[in-house]
């Protein structure tokens, strides 16, 4: 049997020794941590492969400690690895640690080293983060590989359009959805022989997205009850909604509704120095896709289409008073608003009334 060196066993006492503080800066196949003690001495610095395996090994026979990570690919397993072999994991929000992402020196080790120092002195120069639970992860995956499709069908859809125009022909509709087969019919013989197979792989991606749409509705009827409480605004449909309660999870999470729109990122930036108060775009912070969704679900309030509600006079009113972009911003502070309104009707479980100010007045006195 090996017996293990002097500096290896100096090691293990001092990892034995008092609270820990851990740095992890994850990579794809591996990931450098570094060790601090009580008084902020690098106790140990080591790479470790970003395996579940190799992970649990590494950090399993440490004390309990406080490590903390930054967002990532691979950050959700990793954190709930973490967690289930008793460490008090801390996922730091990467684009608010500016101390490492702006960095001129940036390099695995120091990343790794900063980040146990930040979170050493205080958590919360860390912007934590929360992420969801296994189970609505996965949920979540089914909507995502939808959108992974739809995407895919887009740019098939273009490129077929632009082929043709190269013709002098047009392949005549707009819905991505009737594109098939039978569009190659009006085309030359020679458009149709080279966009076959293109026009064919658009009919099995069109199909494999309504099965994902068939997946989602019975999703959303058998696992979350709360989608129907939200799909009573109109312009909120099963997609949205689920969307929504996936990507927030828990509704009491926010101290108050308002705070639904700031998390997804629709809120304007603030920069405000002395007298100096700009107007900044909105943050974009947040989840991407769920803000996307919103943002389509406040086009379709604000479109033709749309039913009479307050949200809807509202935005209207906001359009009109913008100048040239009134239109866009109001599609962004309506979508901002319908994350409010969701989060409200989903913690509050009321029914949901578009018209609140069409009481009848009552007749003035003479």
């Amino acid at each position: 049997m090996r017996k293990a060196s002097t500096a290896a066993l100096g090691r293990r006492r001092k990892l034995q020794e008092g609270q820990l503080t851990i740095g992890l800066d994850l990579g794809d196949r591996s990931s450098f941590y570094c060790v601090l003690n009580g008084a902020g001495e690098v106790v140990l610095e080591a790479k470790v492969a970003t395996h579940p395996e190799a992970m649990k090994k590494a950090f399993e026979k440490m004390p309990a400690s406080r490590i903390a990570l930054e967002t990532g690919t691979h950050s959700p397993w990793v954190s709930r690895l973490l967690t289930e072999l008793g460490h008090e994991a801390i996922v730091a929000h990467s684009r608010n640690v500016r101390l490492i992402g702006e960095s001129r020196r940036k390099d695995d080790r120091l990343d790794a080293q900063a980040l146990a120092r930040l979170a050493r002195i205080d958590p919360k120069l860390l912007s934590p983060i929360q992420h969801r639970s296994v189970q609505a992860q996965a949920d979540l995956s089914v909507i995502r590989a939808r959108y992974a499709l739809v995407r895919t069908r887009t740019a098939l859809v273009c490129a077929a359009r632009g082929l043709t125009k190269s013709f002098g022909e047009r392949i005549r509709g707009r819905n991505p959805k009737g594109f098939g087969s039978a569009t190659a019919e009006a085309l030359s013989p020679q458009l149709q022989v080279a966009l076959a197979p293109l026009l064919s792989a658009l009919e099995t991606i069109t199909a494999r997205i309504r099965e994902y749409d068939a997946q989602i509705e019975q999703l959303a009827e058998e696992s979350y009850p709360e989608v129907a409480l939200l799909k009573q605004v109109k312009g909120v449909g099963t997609l949205i909604a689920l969307t929504f309660v996936l990507t927030l999870e828990d509704p009491r999470r926010f101290r108050k509704s308002r705070d639904a729109g700031c998390y997804v990122g629709l809120q304007p930036g603030r920069r405000n120095s002395g007298q100096s108060e700009p107007q900044l775009h909105i943050t974009r912070e947040g989840d991407s896709y769920l803000r996307m969704v919103l943002v389509q679900g406040a086009q379709h309030i604000l479109g033709p289409f749309g039913e009479d509600s307050d949200l809807r006079r509202w935005g209207l009113k906001l359009a009109e008073r913008g100048g040239k972009r009134g239109k866009r911003r109001a599609i962004i502070a309506v979508a901002r608003k319908l994350a409010v309104l969701l989060h409200h009707l989903w913690i509050s479980c009321e029914a949901y009334e578009p018209l609140h100010n069409t009481r009848k007045r009552r007749p003035a006195v003479a």
